[in-house]
């Protein structure tokens, strides 16, 4: 049986926003739906990884998003040293998943091959495209690249029992979920598959998208069992079960979904 993992989520950032900005088709209501910004840490037994590494002060100032905490002083409020940190996930290379990328001078980084394709391929010619991208977070990887600390990976790979990444595209080309295994059963982290539940479960899809149709079907590709308990985090959810010291700006956040069927439409 695979070891269990502690996942904690990191809120590091915040901006105040409305519905409509939130879907591509906008939102009649409009209504008040901020964003907050996380990074992710995962425990266990020979594992201290983290699974994104959000933005800094500047970068936030430049964008118009407030840094709640530096991402370095959110994890060590869960116990977690940046500078011995081993394993770093890349969701996908925006900038608000990509950046600090001096803080874990130990860590290998693991992202999917067709991801670094996308952000330095033709794609970026498009003003639009290559807007959510930081051109000193590409450069910064590939630094990494060459001096030995990226493991690229297609599709499906099992990092250490119990913590599986998943290929899964749509908002951007090279997207990857991680599935880990804890005491409360298997945890998705979803990342920015789906930003809201509203995303996911109404087939809305967030409007920074590469593909929409290929964002419409991963909805359907999630690593979930049919009928299996399991629990999914999307990336900014509002909604929580259980918090950590709600009242400081670390939370560790779960969402509480049993019994999903993720086999069709």
């Amino acid at each position: 049986m695979a070891p269990f993992y502690e996942i904690c989520a990191v809120r590091y950032a915040h901006l105040e926003r409305t519905a409509r900005h939130n879907f591509i088709d906008g939102d009649e209501h409009d209504g008040p739906m901020p964003l907050d910004y996380y990074v992710w840490t995962i425990q266990g037994p020979g594992v201290s990884f983290v699974l994104d590494t959000g933005f800094d002060a500047a970068t936030g100032a430049a964008r118009g998003r407030r840094l709640v905490q530096p991402v370095e002083v959110g994890l060590a409020a869960v116990g977690v040293d940046h500078e011995l940190v081993t394993d770093v996930i890349i969701s996908h290379m925006h900038y608000d998943h990509s950046g600090n990328h001096q803080l874990f001078p130990r860590a290998r980084y693991h992202l999917q091959t067709e991801e670094m394709a996308f952000c330095t391929g033709s794609a970026m010619c498009h003003a639009l495209m290559r807007a959510p991208y930081d051109a000193g977070d590409v450069q910064a990887m590939v630094g990494k690249l060459f001096a030995g600390r990226v493991v690229y990976h297609d599709g499906a790979a099992e990092l250490a029992p119990g913590i599986t990444l998943h290929h899964i595209g749509g908002h951007t080309r090279g997207l990857q979920l991680v599935r880990v295994h804890t005491q409360r059963g298997w945890v998705v982290l979803a990342s920015d598959a789906a930003h809201f539940y509203a995303n996911w479960l109404e087939r809305r899809p967030f409007p920074i998208v590469d593909n929409i149709a290929a964002y419409l079907d991963s909805l359907n590709r999630w690593p979930v069992r049919r009928s299996m308990s399991f629990r999914v985090t999307i990336q900014r959810c509002w909604r929580s079960i259980r918090r950590h010291a709600p009242a400081s700006p670390m939370r560790c956040v779960w969402i509480s979904i049993p019994a999903v069927d993720a086999a069709g439409c």
